[in-house]
């Protein structure tokens, strides 16, 4: 009976996540759905992420935390039109949780759409947002065998933020091996190894991020 319940509640989601597929389409988004874990550094990728493409393109930002709104605070203070969404102990977010949001943003005036999800290596990938692509970020102090015990999140990924790699040397993590697991996973996901915090590959990322929004603004402008 569980398993029914589960799909039910799948089914249900599925149905809204492509009612917001139809909103982003419709006002020429790009979005991307962030998943990692609780302290991999997604808010500050997203952080230095907008501080490089905030000249370049129309963004909006939606966080997804259990409780707090210190992420929100935290890309308000970027310029950008953020709204905050509390689950109130789900591990993820939903797409009717999405939806309710949609509202507050002027989407017209939006170009890329960036939903940072709750902070979970399970949860969030389960779930379809409506969303263009997920990315996923991963610390590497986290460990080199994340992938190989958590494969869903990087097969459903379309690229993977190798974060905080900075602190390779204070670490026993295997990048070849950590890399080798990413792609046997998922041969065509990109990978980007990243500090948040010094700025290594955040030009890269950013870049290849830019690229995407002006490849669904030129099949926008030709449909």
């Amino acid at each position: 009976m569980e398993i029914k319940v589960n799909q039910g509640i799948l089914s249900s989601n599925e149905r809204t996540a492509l009612e917001n597929k139809k909103v982003f389409d419709e006002n020429g988004l790009f979005v991307i759905n962030i998943m990692g874990s609780p302290g991999a550094g997604k808010t500050t990728v997203l952080e230095k992420t907008i501080d490089i493409l905030v000249n370049s393109v129309k963004l909006g930002v939606i966080e997804g935390d259990i409780y707090t709104s210190k992420d929100a605070q935290r890309i308000e203070k970027h310029g950008v039109p953020v709204k905050q969404i509390n689950t109130g102990g789900a591990c993820h977010l939903d797409a009717g949780m999405v939806s309710k949001v949609l509202t507050d943003f002027r989407l017209s005036e939006i170009e890329l759409l960036v939903i940072e999800n709750v902070g979970n290596l399970v949860c969030p990938v389960e779930f379809n947002l409506g969303e263009d692509i997920k990315i996923a970020v991963l610390s590497i102090t986290e460990g080199d065998d994340k992938p190989m015990k958590y494969p869903l999140i990087f097969r459903e990924s379309r690229a993977v933020i190798l974060n905080k790699v900075d602190l390779i040397d204070f670490t026993d993590v295997d990048m070849n091996s950590l890399r080798t697991d990413i792609k046997r996973i998922n041969p065509k996901i990109e990978i980007f190894e990243v500090s948040a915090r010094t700025g290594q590959g955040i030009n890269e990322w950013s870049r290849w991020l830019l690229e995407k929004v002006k490849d669904k603004n030129v099949k926008n402008a030709v449909n």
